[in-house]
């Protein structure tokens, strides 16, 4: 267990703006990129500009990972002995699913305790056709479609989470949502395109965006487990609310994804912490005559 000391609200770092350079670990993160276009004015060209955002790389391409712990320890020296005490991501090396599997596991996984969750899961993955592969399931919008509400509700899916699941495919099948489209998109697109889903909300999003899409700089606001963390790592006397989430973590930019899963992390060590303290107090307990 980390011991977490009280700690001044963190500020902002400066030097944040836009098309700021931030160099750590001899990596340069991106730079928004000028595009000098002509256009004309009363028949002569005058030079305007338009700024061209690129997308960083996802934490699973080589060396990535490395350069976010590396701008962590520096950033946050709090965080650098969570860091220190947790070792590196583990959800990094997880097989990665198409969006459209993803979505639809997050789906069937909604408010439901895992063992349940991996049940339901497991007879869903037994109703689709199989691959080539016999131990591979090919999870693709016309497959989903195919099966009916009543298919669905037969293996335990409610019949709120079987509309979902039918309005997810629907959108994959109709074009409005595609896997090229998905992976191009940035943050705020996704989060405006998926929340169209039946059933999908800013969470669901999140979670996608960090453990599907591996994307580096997402940070889920309104997650209780990612508030506690923050609120455990400052010593802070309140619960941070979901609006002050941004400020309190503008230091881990541009890796807030590897920051919010520390955080995680975080609060299963103090849980695990104070399970054991408990079970031993119990133990010394005397015995009852």
């Amino acid at each position: 267990m980390v011991k977490t000391r009280a700690a001044a609200t963190p500020r902002p770092s400066g030097g944040g703006g836009a098309g700021a350079a931030d160099i750590t670990a001899g990596k340069i993160s991106f730079r928004s990129r000028k595009i000098v276009k002509s256009t004309p004015a009363k028949g002569k060209s005058v030079a305007t500009t338009t700024t061209a955002v690129l997308s960083p790389p996802p934490l699973s391409s080589p060396g990535e990972l490395a350069a976010a712990l590396s701008h962590l320890r520096t950033a946050d020296p709090l965080l650098s002995e969570v860091i220190a005490s947790t070792g590196a991501p583990a959800f990094i090396s997880s097989p990665s699913r198409p969006a459209f599997h993803s979505l639809a596991h997050s789906i069937l996984h909604q408010q439901l305790a895992p063992s349940a969750a991996a049940a339901i899961y497991a007879r869903f993955l037994a109703l689709i056709p199989a691959a080539a592969d016999p131990d591979a399931a090919v999870v693709n919008p016309a497959a989903v479609l195919a099966l009916s509400a009543a298919d669905l509700r037969a293996i335990g899916v409610s019949a709120r989470k079987a509309a979902y699941l039918h309005d997810l495919a629907g959108r994959f099948a109709a074009g409005e949502l595609s896997e090229s489209a998905v992976a191009a998109m940035d943050e705020a697109a996704l989060l405006a395109e998926l929340t169209k889903v039946k059933g999908v909300g800013e969470w669901t999003v999140h979670m996608f965006m960090i453990f599907s899409l591996h994307r580096p700089d997402v940070l889920p606001s309104g997650d209780l487990g990612v508030r506690k963390g923050v609120q455990e790592l400052y010593g802070l006397p309140a619960l941070p609310k979901p609006e002050e989430m941004a400020a309190l973590c503008e230091r881990w930019r541009p890796y807030r994804s590897v920051g919010a899963w520390y955080m995680w992390r975080l609060m299963e060590s103090k849980g695990a912490a104070a399970k054991k303290a408990k079970s031993n107090a119990i133990a010394t307990l005397p015995s009852s005559c």
